[in-house]
């Protein structure tokens, strides 16, 4: 897999424009974009540390879909639709829990076995015979790797996630991620934009220097990006001992030592690797997380996420991780505020389009992998909303041909 890295002098050899504004605030593009996109790529519902027994359970939802990840008696992870055969009622109301040995429905009581074969209905002789597996729990194509659990909900162009994220494996490899710990609950919040819009601030690192006061403290112009091609980017920022002005960053630059058998040249490095559309991993020598954004409508987004950490950390390495985390509040606090005055410019009638810099180079590729799977987002105007679908079928068979 080749890597491009950003060059540093200026070129005129490719298109810096991005997606029309009109694909920020159209309700039929996105439920294009539901049914095309989200549901057929993976997505990073948790880690094999949120289910690490038998019977326990994690849910994931995302637009319409509903998915239970459970652990069976046999130690097997499952991911199933979160939907009872009977009525369509969700199986397991929690996001997270256990269950000793069944999971029971909470409307009428239809029982289910963990590897999601049904074990009965609640007063069976008011049905006829019922097939166990037929009305069993529908199953959704899971795949663990590296220790993070992946979803999708529909066959898709990824691949494997072990294929797709070959390019990474070797540097999460070092981290020994599967050995990972939940550091605390899920975070999430609603943000009023589109998810289009979060994920244009984050596949760039130009604004850094000058929005991310903490991040440029920590880590200067040290932060670099590469791409494997199609739909990965790795972007890294350096820090030493000395580093840093600010309170958070001054002190976490001094607790952070470095973690006992991970390679020097991962020790004061901070990387985050992207996976299309939605999809972000952080590496730091004290933890992993990943966070995603998740369309809620065509308007607003929610941004999700959980941090790991190492089962035997030190107390240097624990309050080097709530560093982080403030370091990291801080940020995400200025990210929303930047795609909110992104997003609604497109509005505007002075809008023209962006002009991107060499260094935006993750936004142009995000866009055009976007093009390449639904081409009606190279249309300069919306279609009529109820043409949308059909046309981006047409534009699909003629892109191929």
């Amino acid at each position: 897999m080749s890597i491009e890295h950003v060059s540093s002098s200026a070129s005129n050899d490719w298109d810096r424009t991005g997606l029309p504004g009109w694909t920020y605030h159209n309700e039929a593009l996105l439920e294009l974009e539901m049914s095309e996109l989200f549901s057929t790529h993976w997505q990073i519902a948790g880690h094999v540390s949120d289910v690490p027994k038998p019977g326990d359970y994690l849910t994931f939802d995302m637009g319409n879909e509903r998915a239970l990840i459970v652990r069976g008696q046999d130690n097997v992870l499952r991911a199933f639709h979160n939907l009872c055969r009977h009525r369509g009622s969700r199986v397991v109301a929690d996001e997270k829990g256990s269950c000793k040995n069944a999971l029971v429905c909470p409307f009428h009581g239809w029982v289910y076995n963990l590897d999601g074969t049904l074990r009965g209905p609640a007063q069976p002789r008011s049905y006829p015979t019922l097939d166990k597996n037929k009305f069993g729990l529908k199953p959704i194509e899971i795949e663990v790797w590296m220790g993070f659990i992946f979803l999708r909900f529909k066959p898709g162009p990824q691949g494997t996630v072990a294929e797709y994220l070959k390019p990474y494996e070797a540097e999460f490899a070092m981290h020994k991620c599967e050995k990972m710990l939940p550091a605390a609950g899920p975070f999430s919040g609603i943000v009023p934009v589109n998810w289009k819009s979060v994920r244009d601030v984050d596949n760039e690192g130009y604004h850094v220097a000058m929005a991310h006061p903490a991040l440029h403290d920590l880590y200067g112009f040290t932060y670099s990006d590469e791409f494997y091609a199609p739909g990965r980017r790795v972007s890294k920022g350096t820090y030493g001992a000395d580093s840093g002005h600010k309170w958070s960053v001054r002190n976490y630059a001094k607790l952070s030592k470095g973690r006992p058998g991970l390679p020097t040249e991962r020790n004061g490095l901070w990387a985050y690797y992207g996976m299309f559309p939605n999809n972000v991993f952080i590496l730091t020598p004290e933890s992993a997380q990943f966070y995603q954004e998740l369309p809620v409508d065509v308007g607003h987004s929610v941004v999700h996420g959980i941090v790991y950490h190492y089962p035997d950390e030190s107390r240097e390495e624990k309050l080097a991780r709530y560093l982080t985390l403030r370091i990291d509040r801080e940020t995400f606090a200025e990210d929303i505020q930047l795609s909110i005055w992104s997003n609604e410019s497109m509005k505007s009638s002075g809008f023209d389009g962006f002009y991107l810099s060499d260094h935006e180079r993750g936004v142009r590729l995000q866009h055009d992998e976007l093009r390449a799977l639904l081409p009606v987002m190279k249309l300069d105007r919306a279609p009529p909303g109820g043409e949308m679908a059909a046309l981006n079928q047409q534009m699909l068979k003629v892109q191929k041909s």
